[in-house]
């Protein structure tokens, strides 16, 4: 009974060094390696945040650039792609589906010029980001909406460029959220 003892102690010790212990690494790692003390980085708009900079969002308005589609409502808590194959006839009709609503907007383009991205949901379905080529395909778009010169708006995405880290890791992308709310600001100067 005595070894039975010790040993209910010992795991209830190594439990919580290893559970607890293997949390604060992590935490203490993701403090020291990554921005923000290892905290999601917020978007502030006139001292107020907007949203987290990490998590896609839904903008439907003509005025904003709009990001790649999600499978799950842009639900944090819920990631996760739609499992759905290629061939799978659902998926095609919602991507056909996705093709006209962006054509609709977008009359000035032809199909073949509709980025493939901007009418397929990324795995997670939260994709913060798009290619250059998903905003430039929306600058029109935008500018005309917002009453303002397609090179302001193209000015304004350049701007928002993110670029490869160290110009080897990486791609060319821009934040859809941050771009939407430098457009914001930039108007409302």
């Amino acid at each position: 009974m005595k070894n039975l003892w010790i040993s209910i102690k010992i795991t209830l010790a190594m439990c919580v060094v290893l559970f607890v212990g293997y949390v604060l690494v992590l935490r203490l790692v993701a403090w020291v390696a990554s921005p923000n003390d290892g905290e999601a980085p917020v978007v502030t708009y006139n001292g107020k945040v907007v949203g987290a900079a990490n998590v896609g969002q839904v903008f439907t308005d003509s005025v904003y650039f709009w990001g790649r589609p999600s499978n799950v409502d842009y639900n944090g808590g819920g990631s996760g792609g739609s499992n759905k194959g290629t061939n799978n006839p659902e998926y095609l009709a919602q991507v056909e589906e996705r093709i006209d609503a962006f054509l609709a907007a977008h009359p000035y383009l032809s199909r073949e010029e509709v980025p493939a991205e901007m009418v397929t949901a990324s795995g997670s379905g939260l994709d913060p980001d798009i290619s250059i080529r998903g905003a430039e395909v929306q600058i029109r778009r935008v500018a005309g909406a917002r009453g303002m010169s397609e090179a302001e708006v193209k000015k304004i995405v350049e701007e928002n460029i993110h670029k490869p880290w160290l110009g080897l890791f990486g791609t060319y992308k821009v934040n859809v959220l941050k771009l939407n709310v430098a457009l914001d600001a930039a108007q409302n100067k």
